[in-house]
């Protein structure tokens, strides 16, 4: 009997348990280990910000899902990898330390035969002085923050309609922060609600990205088919923010924040400031600070981990010329080169490099986002781990048969604004592989056939779809599994 411990219970560990669950017979064993007691729907947070969903329409509890899944599943915090066991124990074992209110502090020594580390980011807000997603900028990263975010957008459109003008930013909190889709489509939402009360004229609200130029989102930005035309992203998104009425300041790293102001530098060193009234700022990722110990209890931390905490798989991290990158350089199994039993899926794992060209400013501040690997990727990177494990505990299978390089790997994005079935409307693309590849499409790095945007209703039609159908995916409801990643 095999015993497989995932750490995390979002998107690529969810996924992750449950193909391992249907594939594996019931005489092996499947433990998730989570802080958290609920799985939430993340995209969908974005609509919690805005007062559109309550936070029960995109989370529930995974202790029901798990228990007729058979799935063990332990509300606890990973603490510790001891992959090389130690005095007492000569098997491998992670140590928790219990988050459930019946068990809250206890810790335990868990055994296991394969460990995936599925644990996502840290939301690292102290890495930017003054960022502060309670007291100060409000966050769609988690449902609570989005839904304090709803509380104090409440509050400023409170304000509009009073007559008073109001300042609103919305952007990355970091001069290195990822997931610009999100808090792209979370200014579209605020634009949308703010248009829809008849309050645009009082209200002064600017976009703020580390981006180059607007439509990177991590991704080195994009040519799109549009109309029988092939665009740059970044003309797509100007439009976009403009149509919105929307102002932009980009190549922006974000270094400080009061409770007025947003301090940050631009690329060519320069120091600027903006005043807000309600700003919701995405904060840098980190890893979630897993320690890592030999058999003698020895740290070997930095064997398992990057310095940012995030887990090295089987990518290229060698040092080399932004020139030199290549598709090559990205993982496609996420198996740990030291522990051939450990693997780490969706953000949990170390990009190698980031998509996006690093830029610095003249003071040597790097201003450029990390590579996005939300949603979609992390879905199917978790498909691949757990098929992967399958096929290596039924049949002792090495040769890992599934593969899923952001570099073979498209992605789809809607980025939506307002809500229902006669409002609103959505900015869909796709893009296909995620990581460019200039020697397979030199003239694009990238399949313009499936790298395409549009703009309508339609769209948002499809998001609140995908709402549902991946809520009915992750909950485990009939055919569950004939539905994508």
């Amino acid at each position: 009997m095999a015993k497989i411990v995932i750490l995390g219970a979002g998107v690529s560990g969810h996924t992750t348990a449950a193909f391992i669950r249907k594939k594996l017979g019931k005489d092996h064993s499947v433990i998730v280990v989570s802080p958290n007691s609920k799985y939430q729907w993340i995209p969908s947070n974005i609509w919690i910000g805005v007062g559109r969903m309550k936070s029960s329409q995109v989370t529930f509890e995974l202790r029901k899902v798990y228990k007729r899944w058979k799935i063990d599943f332990r509300q606890a915090l990973a603490e510790s990898i001891h992959p090389e066991g130690n005095g007492k124990e000569k098997s491998p074992f992670v140590r928790v330390r219990y988050t459930d209110p019946e068990r809250k502090d206890e810790t335990e020594d868990i055994p296991y035969d394969y460990l995936v580390n599925a644990t996502g980011p840290k939301l690292n807000f102290s890495a930017t002085e003054g960022l502060d997603p309670v007291n100060r900028t409000v966050s769609v990263c988690t449902y609570q923050h989005a839904e304090h975010a709803w509380e104090k957008l409440g509050e400023t459109i409170r304000k509009m309609e009073k007559g008073e003008k109001q300042k609103i930013v919305i952007g990355m909190g970091h001069p290195t922060a990822t997931c610009q889709g999100a808090a792209f489509e979370y200014t579209l939402n605020v634009a949308y609600e703010i248009r829809k009360r008849g309050l645009l004229d009082k209200a002064d609200i600017t976009w703020l990205t580390n981006e180059y130029e607007l439509g990177d989102f991590g991704m080195g930005g994009a040519f799109i088919k549009r109309g029988g035309y092939i665009t740059p992203t970044k003309v797509f998104t100007e439009s976009i923010l403009a149509e919105s009425q929307i102002k932009w300041v980009k190549r922006a790293g974000v270094k400080k924040v009061d409770d007025h102001k947003i301090y940050y530098e631009n690329l060519d060193g320069e120091e600027y400031s903006l005043e807000y009234d309600f700003a919701m700022l995405i904060p840098a990722f980190a890893g979630v600070g897993i320690k890592a110990y030999g058999k003698n209890d020895e740290d070997i931390t930095g064997k398992l981990f990057a310095p940012n905490g995030l887990m090295k798989v089987d990518a290229d991290y060698t040092k080399k010329p932004f020139e030199e990158w290549s598709v090559n350089d990205w993982p496609s199994v996420y198996q740990s080169p030291v522990y051939e039993n450990i693997f780490a899926p969706g953000i949990a794992f170390a990009p190698p490099h980031s998509i996006s060209k690093p830029m610095q400013s003249k003071n040597g501040t790097p201003i450029f986002p990390a590579p996005p690997r939300t949603g979609m990727p992390s879905g199917v990177m978790g498909k691949v781990v757990a098929l992967n494990l399958v096929n290596l505990i039924k049949k002792g299978r090495k040769d890992f048969k599934h593969r899923a390089s952001m570099g073979k790997m498209g992605a789809a994005c809607i980025v939506s604004a307002g809500y229902g079935l006669k409002n609103g409307m959505a900015a869909t693309m796709t893009v296909f592989p995620v990581v460019p590849d200039w020697e397979k499409y030199p003239d694009f790095g990238r399949d313009i056939s499936y790298t395409v945007g549009e703009v309508g209703l339609a769209g948002h039609w499809i998001k609140l779809f995908l709402h549902y159908m991946f809520l009915h995916k992750a909950k485990g409801y009939p055919f569950w599994w004939l539905l994508p990643e």
